[in-house]
């Protein structure tokens, strides 16, 4: 065979795998699709009596997912693709396919098909239940649910990684890398600032702001919705708007993210930020390199980078004094009766009043922290066998008071007041914290690069801050972990300080410290 024919054929060799592998993803990426789309569903549109018929679905689609992405010719095709590269005749776009899809086929591998189904089915119907349980403080009926969800975690853990502690597993599930030893070094970190910082705010009192529970009716709220959104920079063309208990976002594909939010009528900032943080993360999802689509590669890579940037945009940009005025500007049209004799200075006191809450959505930024941190702890009790789900609204209590200073009146507002455990998501709220403290190092590394963040706000025109995120960190999707993608933004590796300067600086300026 001639030089000439050898080349031919290897071209044609790799023109198959590159095409095989396209191929594969593409298919797992419509399965993808079709899930979210159900779920999605399920938490704003579907009736509460689809709830089992909705769970069958999923679990068909679980069912083909999974055993799509460990067959024997799905293996061969990554087998295939490795060997392709590690001959160094595959592009970098591809290695960082081959790479992403081997760790997800890898993991998928060590859960038996009928697991994953079963997973599928629970988790659907614990959703169902929560739902229904949460508006009643119906904490035994959802009870049994999360005892279930624990013993299906801990034993999907030990087929992934039998030599680990079960919940460090499921940290590194949303934040590679992550453990329970990091995440204890970073909340001692914070407590020696935010816990000092509350108490002085404590002794300061708070400014009396009766407009922020005036009542908004929910067509207002609506409208409202809709121009906050196109304000930090979502095209309607690209992202829909819906109405749920809990707020949440999704990214579908290129050109497709949906935002839920709830209205209540007597608390439009509770509505208005929301929308502001839900708008960040499908901001994130939609500017994702092109090149990236119908890949694993789509989308976020990780909950803590996601949740950097809702938080960015709820509370660094959203909540800056430079923000008031083009917020107070909708907040006029669509609240006159209510906001059109607040001034800005009123309303940015009023936003970042700081003072230990109830609900974890609802907190402010200063004691958000402190929110997680009851979480976490239980999260860790519950996996360490110290604690069942019967006694966890108890402990919820105890931690309540011992970090916050408040009684908990119901488990409405207790232990049923997030969605993330009746979808089995433990290891999840830690990532909330971490994306704070990402975000203000973030923050310094545009202001180093030149960009105006207050000039952006104050205009009511964030274009440069998006360019910078879509840079250094939105266009890369799941083709960088989070410490390389901060290290590459950066310059350095996450460091909590730089958050915990930033909380100390915000603060003390608020309240004269």
């Amino acid at each position: 065979m001639s030089d000439h024919q050898s080349s031919s054929s290897l071209n044609s060799e790799l023109s198959n795998v590159a095409s095989e592998l396209r191929r594969l993803e593409r298919e797992l990426w419509s399965q993808e699709y079709l899930m979210k789309l159900a779920d999605f569903d399920g938490s704003t549109a579907a009736p509460e009596q689809g709830a089992a018929a909705r769970g069958e679905a999923l679990g068909y689609l679980a069912e083909q997912h999974h055993q799509l992405l460990t067959s024997g010719a799905s293996c061969s095709i990554v087998r295939r693709s490795r060997a392709a590269l590690d001959a160094g005749e595959l592009s970098d776009q591809f290695a960082d396919e081959i790479r992403v899809l081997e760790r997800d086929q890898k993991e998928a591998l060590a859960i038996p098909t009928d697991e994953a189904v079963a997973w599928t089915k629970l988790i659907c119907e614990a959703d169902a239940v929560w739902h229904k349980a949460k508006p009643t403080g119906d904490w035994e009926s959802f009870a049994p649910y999360l005892d279930r969800i624990i013993s299906a975690l801990k034993r999907q853990a030990a087929y992934l990684d039998p030599t680990r502690d079960p919940y460090d597993v499921w940290l590194d599930q949303f934040e590679r890398g992550l453990t329970a030893a990091d995440f204890d070094a970073f909340c001692t970190t914070v407590r020696k600032t935010v816990v000092p910082l509350v108490a002085a705010i404590t002794k300061k009192g708070q400014p009396s702001c009766p407009y922020l529970n005036a009542h908004v009716p929910e067509a207002a709220q609506r409208a409202l919705s809709y121009d906050l959104m196109k304000l930090v920079g979502l095209d309607h063309s690209s992202a829909s708007l819906a109405f749920t208990e809990h707020p949440f976002s999704e990214g579908f594909a290129q050109g497709d993210a949906r935002v839920a939010t709830h209205i209540y009528e007597n608390n439009l900032m509770s509505n208005t930020y929301s929308v502001i943080h839900e708008s960040g993360h499908a901001i994130y999802e939609l500017n994702v390199d092109p090149a990236y689509a119908y890949t694993c590669l789509e989308g976020g890579t990780s909950m803590g980078m996601h949740e950097s940037q809702s938080r960015l945009f709820e509370n660094t940009l959203g909540r800056s004094r430079a923000f008031m005025e083009p917020l107070l500007r909708l907040l006029r049209i669509h609240a006159p009766e209510v906001y059109g004799s607040v001034s800005e200075d009123e309303l940015y006191h009023a936003v970042n009043i700081a003072t230990p809450s109830l609900i974890r959505t609802e907190a402010d930024e200063l004691t958000y922290p402190l929110h997680i941190m009851i979480r976490y702890e239980i999260e860790r009790a519950l996996f360490a066998g110290e604690l069942k789900a019967e006694t966890v609204p108890a402990r919820w209590a105890e931690l309540t008071q011992s970090y916050l200073g408040l009684a908990v009146p119901s488990n409405t507002e207790g232990a049923l007041q997030d969605i993330h455990w009746s979808g089995g998501s433990f290891g999840y709220f830690p990532t909330y914290a971490l994306g704070s403290a990402y975000d203000a190092q973030f923050v310094d590394a545009m202001e180093a690069s030149g960009i105006d963040l207050d000039a952006a706000c104050a205009s009511g025109n964030l274009e440069p801050i998006r360019s910078w995120l879509k840079e250094k960190i939105w266009r890369w999707g799941r083709a960088k972990d989070a410490p390389e993608l901060i290290y590459q933004a950066c310059g350095s590796t996450f460091d909590p300080r730089v958050f915990c300067r930033y909380l100390e600086d915000k603060f003390s300026d608020l309240y004269q410290l």
